[in-house]
């Protein structure tokens, strides 16, 4: 089983060299994934460097990995964002933890007209804490080497000031072009915006506001997805699209 652990300090690592883990990242090395002496983990800092080698030695204050193979891995581009609304029951973060795993490269919460969920005040920070702690713990488990990020809330204004940069398509079920309808133009290097709605849905002037921004309805067939499943389901669509499966 494939094990990658961030070091967000690490700014670079030849062949045959060290790299040190400490802290909680050490901590669950040693006492959570039990690792050992002789196996083989991944290390890497979330911003494109990636070092895979042997543990020469593991404490839970300290472990040690001889970097093995040392790999730069260039920021993926188009990069695919996940404009993911704020949902109750925790549907939002199940849709953000599938996304990461499947490749999103920034995360946006977004607090739409219908949004049960609301964040206010000193729940804006916690909430994107929280989203960024999701994302690092997906990061991980799917050994990526760029860590998305996930930015401040939107309302509809700042979102359809998206739509100007970025080719973003609006999942909306019922309207007449598939997804899989859509071409990429590989000189094309703007984000791919995917925006999901909330449990009730995009609102009428909502989907209206982002249209006249620029923004493209797409369905992902004939069945309505949760908001918590519909992301993650459009990313797959993605990267088969842009070649990346």
């Amino acid at each position: 089983m494939a094990h990658l652990y961030l070091r967000e300090d690490l700014s670079d690592a030849e062949p045959g060299g060290e790299v040190e883990l400490s802290g909680a990242e050490a901590r669950h090395l040693v006492t959570v994934s039990r690792g050992r002496v002789g196996e083989q983990v991944s290390v890497s800092n979330g911003a494109g460097l990636l070092v895979t080698g042997e543990i020469l030695s593991a404490e839970p204050a300290r472990v040690v990995v001889r970097a093995d193979a040392v790999t730069r891995v260039p920021r993926p581009s188009p990069r695919i964002v996940l404009v993911q609304a704020l949902a109750k029951g925790g549907r939002d973060e199940l849709a953000v933890q599938a996304a990461v795993e499947l490749g999103a490269d920034e995360i946006v919460p977004w607090q739409a007209s219908r949004s049960i969920s609301r964040w206010n005040g000193e729940k804006v920070r916690k909430g994107v804490q929280r989203w960024a702690s999701i994302v690092r713990e997906a990061t991980k488990q799917s050994v990526r080497a760029w860590m998305p990020v996930v930015a401040e809330p939107v309302g509809l204004a700042d979102l359809a000031a998206r739509a100007a940069d970025s080719r973003m398509l609006v999942l909306e079920p019922g309207v007449i072009r598939p997804l899989t309808d859509i071409r990429f133009d590989d000189g094309d290097a703007r984000d791919i915006a995917l925006v999901v709605g909330p449990e009730g849905g995009i609102s009428p002037e909502e989907s209206q506001r982002l249209e006249w921004a620029g923004a493209l309805p797409v369905r992902l067939g004939q069945s309505v997805l949760r908001t918590s499943s519909a992301g993650p389901a459009a990313i797959a669509v993605l990267n088969v699209a842009l070649g990346r499966w």
